[in-house]
């Protein structure tokens, strides 16, 4: 009898060559029609009875029913792109002009329709029910994972997993962390409504400019000043937006910025002092703003025994250096609707190679990831599907 490496190995070009046609077909959050249609199409090919259904127009979710009591588990991946143009140096590059796979769901889905593939070669094995979702729009929020949700595809879930393929980690390390992985990632906009004019008579304005250069001066004390030493966030104003001329004093200015807090405490203090201090300094020199804090995805909270558990069976797979402690990153994940539903693991798998020159980061043009890290998930997952479902 072939182990499941054996198995997993027979099946590594395939999943390479479905992740590079992903690749070369990326498309944005909320249109991955052809993306969507592809998996649809290589789920159908196996041979297996899987139950395959479309939840929200571009998602796709498969059912393996085993017949037999046991677990439901779910498997997640996502499948959309970024908006960013991608250097033509790779032979499977997007062909989708300024449409690029830089975060590595293209590697996501792969895995995932890898695992399925493996999976139903032990489906005597199993004892409850397999969900496989391959989840759009994790890029722009909301996202896709809570329209996902509004169509019931986690009712009844016991257990929810996923994955990221990332370069700050080595192939070969799979990242752990127990609680809080990921940030809650919330945005927010401030206008500063003030008096325009001809800049020869500022006396007769009110200078929107000036005023929101000392609100972004004001706000950088938000986490040095105002928040407790051993509060981990971070506040960036990434736009601002002004003016029409060299002489004309505006009327207005727009900034906006991210948050990315760890705890709910942290994010509640964040939102009232970016509008304390807007306002504050507004009215101190006779303008108002108009401000708005949009909160987006909850933080990625593992389950602790969940992580103990896939931990357990990474160093029993891989060998014991394998599993690799990580602390909390500030990246954003909405994988965290999945997991409010039920106890779920979501882990960071290496993807980098120093010696192959893979080392870019995320949302980045110059982003890949090392496609031997493609087996290590698919094996990873049929791994922890057995321990679960035996």
């Amino acid at each position: 009898m072939t182990t499941i490496r054996e198995q997993v190995q027979a099946i590594a070009d395939e999943v390479i060559e479905m992740r590079r046609w992903l690749h070369q077909h990326a498309e944005l959050s909320f249109q991955e029609e052809e993306t969507a249609g592809y998996i649809e199409k290589k789920l159908r090919e196996m041979e297996g009875d899987l139950e395959i259904t479309r939840p929200t127009p571009t998602s796709v979710m498969a059912v393996l029913h085993t017949g037999k009591p046991g677990r439901t588990v779910a498997l997640r991946a996502d499948i959309d792109a970024l908006p960013i143009q991608e250097p033509q140096g790779l032979p499977y590059a997007s062909k989708n002009d300024g449409v690029m796979h830089a975060c590595g769901h293209d590697g996501h889905a792969a895995i995932l329709l890898g695992t399925v593939k493996v999976l139903l070669q032990h489906r005597d094995k199993l004892n409850g029910e397999v969900r496989f979702f391959f989840q759009h729009a994790e890029e722009v929020p909301p996202g896709g994972a809570i329209e996902m949700l509004q169509a019931g595809v986690m009712e009844g879930v016991d257990e929810v997993y996923g994955l990221h393929l990332t370069t700050t980690l080595e192939t070969g390390c799979f990242g752990i962390c127990k609680g809080i992985l990921t940030s809650n990632t919330d945005s927010f906009t401030i206008v500063v409504q003030g008096k325009g004019g001809h800049s020869a008579m500022p006396q007769l304005c009110i200078d929107p400019v000036i005023i929101g250069g000392q609100i972004i001066t004001a706000l950088q004390t938000v986490v040095s000043r105002r928040m407790a030493p051993d509060e981990t966030l971070a506040l960036s104003i990434c736009r601002v937006q002004s003016g029409s001329a060299y002489n004309i004093i505006p009327n207005t200015f727009e900034m906006e910025g991210s948050v990315r807090t760890f705890s709910h405490a942290a994010r509640e203090q964040v939102e009232a002092l970016i509008g304390e201090i807007a306002c504050g300094i507004a009215a101190a020199n006779g303008a108002t703003v108009d401000y708005r804090y949009n909160k987006g995805y909850d933080a990625v909270d593992n389950d602790p025994e969940l992580t103990d558990l896939a931990a357990k069976v990474i160093a029993d797979t891989f060998g014991p250096g394998a599993p690799t402690p990580m602390d909390p990153v500030m990246p954003g994940e909405d994988f965290g609707y999945f997991s409010s539903c039920c106890r779920g693991f979501f882990l960071e798998l290496g993807a980098a190679s120093a010696a192959k020159g893979i080392t870019a980061p995320h949302h980045n043009p110059a982003f890949t990831f090392d496609e031997d890290a493609l087996a290590l998930g698919v094996e990873y997952n049929v791994s922890l599907l057995l321990n679960r479902m035996e």
